[in-house]
Formats: structure tokens, C-alpha cells, sequence
């Protein structure tokens, strides 16, 4: 079980490609209303992030910066430069023809494209909320296929082919996984206490398979420990201290997750999905659900349905 392929799964975690930049000379643009989680890739050249109350990063070719959402940021040609604000009106347009954006009055010294990722809201086990406000991985961060991933986005922009809207929108499923992967090597100490915190933990992040792998099954504390060969003091110790729940509340609400996204999408009974999450009793099923998304399962499944219509 690859726990972390499970719940960008389940979360539903999707990466859009957003504007293509080309710029050259004094410029600089402001980006305050980016739709969720922003990641520029800095495919030639080079350019300056600045973040409010933060240092400003100079990006190197190949390096990747992926910013939280709501993150108000400049990029710029250098430090102290006037920025103007995005158009997100032609930056749309722009997208939509497929057109790329260009800044400055020099010929082009840099090129990039933003990458912008949305997830399910009805799902609370989210990977991209566990990660730090701004995530730099730079082009020389020896981390296995990044570089790689970074320069195959480069080139199919910079010549279109058959079908390069789709493959372009398969590489933002991509570099997100790739960002992750190198980040994550460097063993951050911003991961611990969030739900990434069991990947630097081995005893957790087995407790973690076996509840991914049978969440339907009636999972204890002194069960799961028992089945990761540990000790029930152990596993209640190390688990919060790795991702900041316990393993019953963690429990809960990936169950939670699961019956939300199937009331929603399928025609199952609400007691099909609750004996599919691990409920044998009706009433305590909705007792929980109605914790966990402020309504009880009937009434969320008509609620959702009526707002994707």
C-alpha cells in the first residue's frame, strides 16, 4: 500500500497549467488571487521570488517553488523592482489560446509556467495543507528524476506537439509528485506533527498501511500495534508525535473521507457505505459523519449533489 498514491487519490488532487511567462529587462508582476496551491517552474533563466515577510529566493533554471494558497508574491528581474499587479483577465485568455505571457521590454532572458493545484473539499486528509507556506527545490537538489521532469515540461513547451495540452497537464500531476519526492528527502523538520510526519517514521508509517489497506476493519489501538509488532504504549506515543493525531482520531476521519467522497459520487446505500468504512451500526455511522461534515449522510449527499449541479 503506497499511502501517500492513496490519498492524492482519494483527495482528489489535480495540477492545471497555468500562465506561461517570458520576460526580459526591468520587470516585475504580483500575483494576489491565485486559485489553490501555486507552483512555478523556472524552465530557463532566471528571476526573483518575493514572498511578504520573507527573504526574496533568487530561481535558477530547473528550480521549482511551490507556494500554499492565498500565498500574496511577487515575481521580479530582481529585489526592489516596481511590480505591477497580474491581469488575470488576459493572463485567462492567455491560457485558454494556449499563448504564453510576455513581461518586460528586452528580449526574453527567463521563461517559466505556473502550475496551479485544487483538491477535494469534501475530503480533510489532505497532503498539500501538511506542507510549509513556500517549498524551494532547487534545479542541483540531487533528488532522482527531478531535473528531468523540470526539462521534459521546458520542452514540450517550447515546441508544441499532437496532444501537448494533455501531456502538459499529466506533468503537473508529475512535478507535483517530484516536488514532493525531493523535498521530502531532505528530511524537513516542518513535516513533523503533520500528516507527512509518518514517512520519517517507520513504525507509524506501518500503522498508517495497515489502516489504509482495511479501513473497514475494527482497528484498536492495541490491535494495530499488535499487528506492526510493537507496543500499545509505543505506537500511542510515537503516532501523535509523527502526525499530530491519535491513531483512533486518524482513523475516524480517513473513514470519514472515504464515505464522504462515496456518498457524493455514488448511488451506494448509507448502509452500504457505512459497513464500507467499518460501521456495523447505523446511528453511531451518522453520529460520526455528522461530526465530522456538519450534516447527516442524507442530507450531505443532497447537499453535494445539488452543488456539482
Amino acid at each position: 500500500m503506497d499511502v501517500l498514491a492513496d490519498v492524492l487519490a482519494v483527495s482528489g488532487v489535480r495540477g492545471t497549467i497555468g500562465t506561461r511567462i517570458e520576460a526580459g529587462g526591468t520587470w516585475g508582476i504580483r500575483l494576489e488571487d491565485c486559485p489553490g496551491e501555486t507552483m512555478h517552474a523556472i524552465t530557463s533563466g532566471s528571476a526573483w521570488l518575493i514572498v511578504d515577510g520573507a527573504e526574496p529566493r533568487e530561481l535558477a533554471t530547473g528550480d521549482v517553488v511551490l507556494l500554499a494558497a492565498g500565498t500574496v508574491h511577487t515575481l521580479a528581474s530582481a529585489p526592489g523592482v516596481t511590480a505591477r499587479a497580474c491581469d488575470a483577465a488576459g493572463a485567462a485568455r492567455a491560457r485558454e489560446s494556449g499563448e504564453t505571457v510576455t513581461i518586460g521590454s528586452a528580449p526574453a532572458r527567463i521563461r517559466l509556467v505556473t502550475i496551479h493545484y485544487d483538491h477535494d473539499p469534501a475530503v480533510r486528509t489532505q497532503v498539500l495543507r501538511a506542507l510549509p507556506p513556500l517549498v524551494h527545490v532547487r534545479a542541483d537538489s540531487g533528488a532522482a528524476c527531478f531535473d528531468d521532469a523540470v526539462r521534459l515540461l521546458g520542452r514540450e513547451l517550447a515546441h508544441p506537439q499532437l496532444a501537448t495540452a494533455a501531456v502538459l497537464n499529466s506533468l503537473a500531476d508529475v512535478m507535483l509528485i517530484q516536488v514532493l519526492r525531493a523535498w521530502l528527502a531532505t528530511w524537513p523538520a516542518e513535516q513533523r506533527g503533520t500528516w507527512l510526519g509518518m514517512l520519517a517514521d517507520p513504525v507509524v508509517g506501518e500503522a498508517l498501511e495497515r489502516i489504509h489497506r482495511e479501513p473497514s476493519r475494527p482497528w484498536t489501538a492495541t490491535t494495530l500495534a499488535s499487528a506492526i509488532s510493537v507496543s500499545r504504549a509505543t505506537l500511542a506515543r510515537r503516532f501523535p508525535a509523527a502526525i499530530g493525531q491519535s491513531p483512533g482520531a486518524y482513523l475516524t476521519q480517513w473513514r470519514m473521507d472515504l464515505a464522504a467522497v462515496r456518498l457524493r459520487d455514488t448511488d451506494d446505500t448509507v448502509e452500504s457505505v457505512a459497513a464500507g468504512v467499518g460501521y456495523t451500526s447505523l446511528p453511531a455511522f451518522s453520529r460520526a459523519f455528522s461530526r465530522a461534515h456538519g450534516d447527516a449522510p442524507g442530507r450531505y449527499r443532497a447537499r453535494a449533489r445539488e452543488a456539482s449541479a
